[in-house]
């Protein structure tokens, strides 16, 4: 799943493509879920004819604010894409909206899977929201006290504590696993027990990690790509995610190992990494 690092790459992305764009209809094809619960009578109505004000990101969900104070917020879950493509162009490989532009471009959503949504969100939905969602970890106020405090509260194993989005919005498997191996912090050691020193290093190895990842526009397994159809290039640089018992640690040549932490499958270094 598209975590902050490949979320990020599709918004900015899509900046010079969208933004200062009007609506001028909404289609969709074979899977009005996409919606949610909504008609796509009713959403077309209301976006209609508004404007693309600005794109945000708050953790692993796009937001598209209109010039209404309306949010259309994305989720791409395992398999969302997001293109820019000529409005003649036919139909996307597992497209299931197009929001056409102004300029005779469309916005499309494909989604193999179909688990991803595209809502128009009024305030009130944006709050719910914004309320389950935790600290954005390359912001200022996600400080080192800050998690040290959160993690005193957590006797849960750090790997699953990490992947809260209550906690932290936009952590997911990849970054959380790349982070405890360059703190050194094994993936199932009790959240409240680390040290002032071991929670330093893993909250600078969550911020250098995301930064590189950003950088490196994310990281493509099978399917992810940006709005022009890019994969992401930071896959080459992860160190442990998805190596447990198929090679050696980069750092000291050990086995990297493969546990189950949270129902996530989680690699590690156990010589690094110690318990």
């Amino acid at each position: 799943m598209p975590e902050l690092p490949e979320v990020e790459t599709v918004r900015r992305s899509l900046l010079d493509k969208i933004v200062g764009r009007r609506i001028h209809a909404l289609r969709l094809t074979d899977f009005p879920g996409v919606l949610g619960a909504d008609r796509a009578e009713d959403v077309q109505a209301r976006v209609e004819g508004r404007q693309v004000a600005r794109i945000r990101r708050r953790a692993k969900y796009l937001l598209i604010d209109l010039d209404d104070d309306t949010t259309i917020v994305i989720h791409l879950r395992m398999t969302g894409k997001l293109s820019v493509v000529p409005h003649d162009e036919p139909p996307l490989r597992f497209e299931r909206l197009a929001i056409e532009l102004d300029d005779g471009f469309d916005l499309r959503f494909s989604d193999q899977r179909k688990f991803g949504r595209v809502l128009h969100s009024q305030d009130d939905e944006l709050a719910r929201l914004e309320q389950r969602l935790g600290r954005e970890p390359l912001e200022p106020e996600f400080s080192a006290a800050w998690l040290q405090e959160r993690l005193l509260r957590r006797p849960g194993k750090i790997k699953a504590v990490l992947l809260d989005q209550g906690l932290i919005g936009g952590l997911g498997n990849i970054y959380v696993d790349e982070s405890l191996f360059r703190a050194g912090i094994h993936p199932e050691r009790r959240a409240n027990t680390l040290t002032a020193d071991e929670v330093q290093r893993v909250h600078r190895a969550i911020r250098d990690v995301l930064r590189a990842a950003v950088a490196g526009q994310g990281t493509t397994f099978s399917s992810f790509a940006d709005a022009e159809g890019n994969p992401g290039r930071y896959g080459g640089r992860l160190r442990v995610y998805g190596r447990g018992g198929k090679g050696p640690c980069p750092v000291c040549g050990a086995p990297l190992e493969r546990i189950v932490v949270g129902g996530r499958g989680t690699s590690f270094c156990p010589r690094c990494q110690p318990l």
